[in-house]
């Protein structure tokens, strides 16, 4: 066979396998994401004109109550990655850097065992452990830590907790990946040579790490800012969360028009993080996903 046969056999092969991808992501993502943004540039269907504008978005900056909980959910967004990636951290450095192979693979197993269930199921059982009669407040009466069982659900803090439970795996592997490639005689040479800890961890440790960082990160933000269920479910009528008003509109409104616009705004926020925190780190989008 000649090489021309051979190119275009090869090409028609490479086109055969891209078509359920490209089906996948056109017909699933882009075609609705392209009618979502149609749909939030118009006007509500009681409003009596078919005219685009932009009045859903203005609805979001004219009620004080979408934009309050839109920059609570970002911050809490932000700080429940920051949480899982302090908590994560160490995690993936024993399981790169220390563990042996057996226990490598027993910490690889304790981190992805929770993810073998529903989030509903975890985050119900979280709602056992913390609710006012659960298993905690009564450990703590009986330990005579409080006199009384305490509510700890529906706190900022018990919303974090469900977050960081819920995303920590996909921190842990980003990192891991990035930290198995750090060679220990650069460690090694660097201590040789008088540097401490936070040294070598700021100056080796963290810029070879930079792109399982970055990819992390990316990750959990997105996934945190769309979670659902885990603000809702632990955090109750004060969580506040954007994806809740989403939620409203779309199911208890039935305004998909503003739900739309809503959720465009939710998006343009992953866009515009992910976006910085490539500026910030210096990363490359292709190398950052390599690692995610």
């Amino acid at each position: 066979m000649s090489e021309p046969a051979n190119r275009t056999q090869s090409r028609l092969l490479l086109a055969l396998l891209l078509i359920p991808g490209v089906l996948w992501l056109v017909l699933l993502i882009l075609l609705p994401h392209v009618d979502l943004a149609i749909l939030s540039l118009k006007p509500h269907a009681g409003a009596g004109t078919q005219q685009l504008s932009l009045s859903q978005y203005g609805t979001f900056f004219e009620e004080p109550l979408y934009w309050h909980v839109f920059v609570r959910t970002a911050l809490v967004s932000g700080l429940s990655t920051l949480l899982t990636l302090l908590v994560a951290f160490p995690i993936a450095w024993t399981i790169a850097k220390i563990a042996k192979e057996r226990t490598r693979s027993y910490l690889f197993l304790a981190c992805l065992i929770p993810f073998w269930i529903s989030e509903t199921v975890r985050t119900l059982g979280w709602m056992i452990l913390l609710r006012e009669s659960g298993v905690l407040p009564a450990l703590l009466v009986k330990l005579g830590i409080t006199n009384a069982p305490i509510e700890m659900l529906y706190h900022d803090a018990t919303i974090l907790i469900g977050l960081v439970y819920t995303s920590l795996l996909f921190m842990v592997v980003p990192l891991v990946s990035s930290l198995e490639s750090l060679d220990n005689s650069l460690i090694e040479a660097a201590y040789d040579l008088g540097g401490k800890g936070l040294t070598v961890l700021r100056t080796i440790v963290l810029p070879h790490a930079a792109p399982g960082i970055t990819a992390g990160c990316i990750v959990v933000f997105m996934m945190t800012l769309g979670n659902y269920l885990t603000p809702t479910l632990l955090g109750g009528k004060n969580s506040q969360w954007f994806t809740e008003q989403i939620y409203t509109q779309f199911i208890t409104r039935f305004n998909w028009e503003q739900g739309a616009a809503f959720g465009f705004l939710l998006l343009s926020l992953s866009v515009a993080m992910v976006w910085a925190g490539l500026k910030v780190s210096g990363q490359q989008f292709a190398d950052v996903m390599r690692r995610a």
